[in-house]
């Protein structure tokens, strides 16, 4: 794992574009506090919502999730421009899934209405329903996670979902990301903040 386990940190990580930073250390984080969720992801949570199973407690609603992560592979590449995040979080309001999962109907749920892909439809009520039934039933508490570490296992990507918000108290920068490099706050600070 690229990072430090969470039972040494109690760090969850969260990445966000460079431009929201500054709105971030001032007001936190909420789940539907930046411009594009409307646009491309509210849609889709919401489509993952209603094939949520009977078993998943009520107040686990992906509409309503800040994502995070536990960790990241040694090989993962960051988007430029964004910065990583150390997140405290609330253990029993988060709840754990499998990321490869959800992003396999991502591109089919945006173009399944563009000219051209409209047979997107097909794929999502057939393999896609099969997949988000794997997706929820793969899912557990954060506590029940982090005894069974479904996030170790192999192709599990856990993403965290965080029904709360996060205050700023709550947020440290780790290491702001550009196409050349990715620095810890300090090093930025020493590279670019220099007299």
């Amino acid at each position: 794992m690229l990072f430090p386990d969470y039972t040494e940190t109690k760090t969850v990580y969260h990445i966000i574009s460079i431009i929201d930073l500054d709105k971030t250390l001032k007001y936190g984080i909420k789940f539907n506090d930046k411009k594009t969720y409307k646009s491309k992801y509210y849609e889709f949570h919401d489509f993952i919502d209603k094939h949520k199973s009977e078993n998943i407690p009520p107040w686990v609603i992906r509409k309503k999730a800040i994502f995070g992560s536990l960790n990241f592979s040694k090989d993962h590449s960051f988007h430029s421009h964004t910065a990583i995040l150390g997140i405290k979080v609330d253990p029993d309001r988060c709840w754990i899934a499998n990321e490869n999962l959800a992003n396999h109907i991502y591109e089919p749920f945006i173009l399944q209405d563009v000219e051209g892909y409209k047979k997107c439809r097909d794929y999502l009520q057939s393999k896609g329903k099969e997949i988000l039934k794997k997706y929820w039933q793969t899912s557990l508490s954060f506590k029940e996670n982090m005894e069974k570490r479904y996030d170790m296992t192999e192709g599990y990507d856990s993403e965290v979902l965080i029904l709360h918000d996060i205050k700023p108290k709550d947020i440290d920068i780790l290491y702001i990301i550009s196409d050349h490099s990715m620095l810890t706050e300090d090093q930025w600070r020493k590279h670019f903040c220099k007299i």
